[in-house]
């Protein structure tokens, strides 16, 4: 059985600043804690859902360097 694609890659942004990167299924509440944490800012969806296994692996290609 496939597995859900209910998983959004995204980068959230201050100015032209990318400040987080990460994964979420609540996009809105997720946008509404990093505006209160970073004080403004933009939450930019990175490609299509995407299942929940390769947003992980996004998001830790993402935080290596």
């Amino acid at each position: 059985m496939a597995k859900p694609r209910d998983t959004y890659k995204y980068d959230f942004v201050k100015g032209r600043r990318i400040v987080h990167s990460g994964v979420t299924r609540d996009p809105e509440r997720r946008e509404g804690e990093h505006r209160r944490e970073y004080g403004g800012g933009n939450f930019r969806q990175v490609g299509r859902r995407t299942t929940e296994e390769a947003a992980r692996a996004w998001e830790k290609g993402k935080h290596k360097a």
